[in-house]
């Protein structure tokens, strides 16, 4: 496949249409291998990994329902099943975590996300290429303090997405994309 063909072909998988199989360890091995060839201006490596998979994926569900509730005890029921089922529908979710380095003068704080950023979708394409579906997610819980804390993000980190990975029960939906020539303008100076 070239790699335009890939891109003109990529798709998210909802993550509620996705479900096993995921990717068996030298697949994933092979996707983060993948995944970190991303633009890393000063070859700081400013993202890191965490794989949420298994039970695990229970339990991160039932601390977001717990933190919802403590966070506003009138969350309606439905918004905490929601909750509480987010992670359950694809085998595994890899979490990219920026590491922001405020002090670096050569290279701003916004280089260092947009690398984490290229590595969360460089997940999604490969994830893609190996046969799986995939989407990038946040929410909520991607912006929380006490998710944050549970989950090991340190200080300078923060959660660029929850890239859930499966196999697509049904075909990925198209949607309408931006019109090029809408967006394009040229400078002469």
């Amino acid at each position: 496949m070239s790699a335009l063909k890939l891109l003109d072909d990529r798709r998210s998988v909802p993550s509620r249409q996705l479900g096993e199989p995921g990717p068996d360890a030298d697949q994933l091995q092979a996707l983060l291998r993948a995944a970190v060839r991303a633009p890393d201006h000063g070859k700081l490596v400013p993202w890191r990994f965490l794989l949420i998979h298994g039970d695990a994926r229970r339990r991160l569900g039932e601390l977001l329902v717990r933190t919802a509730l403590a966070n506003n005890p009138d969350t309606p029921p439905a918004a905490l099943d929601k909750d509480r089922e987010r992670f359950n529908f694809a085998p595994l979710i890899v979490t990219v975590i920026a590491r922001i380095d405020e002090t670096n003068s050569k290279v701003p704080a916004q280089e260092q996300l947009l690398s984490a950023g290229c590595v969360a979708y460089n997940l999604l394409l490969g994830a893609q290429q190996l046969g799986f579906g995939a989407q990038w997610l946040t929410g909520w819980a991607a912006y929380d303090p006490t998710i944050g804390a549970a989950l090991g993000v340190g200080a300078g980190e923060r959660i660029v997405g929850f890239i859930h990975i499966g196999t697509a029960r049904e075909p990925a939906p198209e949607r309408l994309r931006p019109d090029v020539a809408a967006l394009l303008s040229e400078w002469q100076g």
